[in-house]
């Protein structure tokens, strides 16, 4: 739904049509794409996964519905609002942030209950779900006050501070052990100050990303700051998708479909350091523009997303845990979706052509998985067993 909305908003750019915006258009696209259904399929693993992780009992999906009702129903409302009144914006946003909050009050809670000996991801992970509850009540403050920068604000943090950081634990914690357990040769190799590295990279881009926005005079020190640890970053990320077993993971479709989505995580990091370096040297004159934020958001957090949902799918339907060729032919169009979109932010002379193309492949992608999994939603296990 998120996609179509912006599918529909680039066509009518590009044929010259300006529809109203009662909140910047980039400030809505950056928020709603940011925060809007990466929490949702975040509700949907931390408490299938979640509990198993802390040793308790299962959830039962009743009990996440009040919490997850006001979620879809807010972001309908907000999307409703940036295109007629920021205080309809803000009281959507308020029900989206309510909704995340009790999410989290509930995981937290889960956590103070568990006697598991290892919880340090579930940790990691509810901090970065409280950093999500501040950066959504930040969002509707901002939208209440009609500040753009501060809803930028919240954005930025919101990406790094929240949504990446789950990602990044989540990854830690099961690309080595899926890679692991379908190739035998391959060890579940997951360090825990490999854990503490990722996820303060990721803070670290949070902090200088907040105070780009804020504090621009000082935007020369900023961006070398950047760069110093970006490269380095880039370079341990890159050789950690190899470590992992990339090259070995292509025999098995759905544990390459992760490691496809990790990659891109390294590859964004690259392209940060080689476009802050070129705006250090020009005074922001010359950049890679979005290819970075792309590569990362679209590249890393949906083909992992793409992976991952499709993979819990299958197992809690009572199918195949595998990647079959409906879901590898749209797993390919996403990719290459988000190729096109890091080539139109290169390619600034071609820049329309290819964001059409890149948000009709991603808008194919995502429509094409929705209903192909989306049908097996509400009905029993296909193995007979029980749900």
């Amino acid at each position: 739904m998120s996609s179509v909305w912006w599918g529909i908003i680039l066509v009518m750019r590009a044929l010259g049509i300006a529809p109203f915006w009662a909140v910047p258009v980039s400030a809505a696209h950056a928020l709603l794409m940011t925060m809007g259904f990466m929490p949702l399929f975040f509700a949907g693993f931390l408490f299938t996964a979640g509990p198993k992780w802390l040793g308790l009992r299962e959830v039962t999906a009743r009990s996440l519905l009040p919490a997850l009702t006001l979620m879809p129903v807010g972001w309908v409302i907000v999307i409703i609002g940036f295109h007629t009144h920021a205080a309809l914006a803000c009281m959507g946003m308020s029900l989206v942030a309510a909704g995340w909050t009790g999410l989290t009050v509930k995981f937290l809670r889960m956590l103070r209950r568990s006697h598991a000996p290892d919880r340090v991801h579930a940790r990691v992970v509810a901090f970065a779900c409280g950093m999500g509850v501040v950066t959504l009540w930040m969002a509707a403050a901002s939208l209440a006050v009609g500040s753009t920068l501060l809803l930028r604000t919240a954005t930025q943090v919101g990406l790094w501070g929240f949504t990446a950081t789950v990602f990044a634990v989540v990854s830690h914690r099961m690309i080595p052990f899926f890679g692991a357990s379908a190739v035998p040769f391959l060890d579940a190799w997951r360090p825990m100050w490999l854990l503490w590295i990722m996820v303060g990279m990721l803070w670290l881009e949070a902090v200088l990303a907040a105070a780009d926005l804020w504090w621009w005079p000082w935007s020369a020190t900023l961006r070398w700051c950047q760069v110093a640890f970006e490269l380095p970053s880039s370079v341990l990320l890159l050789w950690l998708a190899v470590r992992w077993g990339l090259v070995q993971s292509l025999k098995i479709r759905l544990i390459a479909m992760l490691h496809g989505g990790f990659a891109w995580l390294g590859i964004s990091f690259a392209l940060n350091a080689v476009s802050h370096t070129l705006m250090a040297f020009t005074n922001g004159e010359l950049s890679l523009g979005l290819a970075p934020l792309h590569a990362m958001t679209m590249g890393y957090l949906g083909a992992t997303m793409f992976a991952m949902t499709t993979r819990v799918s299958s197992g809690h339907g009572g199918r195949p845990v595998a990647a079959d060729n409906t879901a590898w032919t749209l797993y390919w169009i996403l990719q290459t979706a988000v190729l096109l979109r890091v080539i139109a932010a290169l390619w600034p002379a071609a820049s329309t052509l290819f964001t059409l193309m890149a948000i009709s492949a991603w808008t194919a992608a995502t429509a094409g998985w929705a209903i192909r999994y989306g049908r097996w939603f509400g009905r029993p296990r296909a193995d007979g067993r029980p749900g």
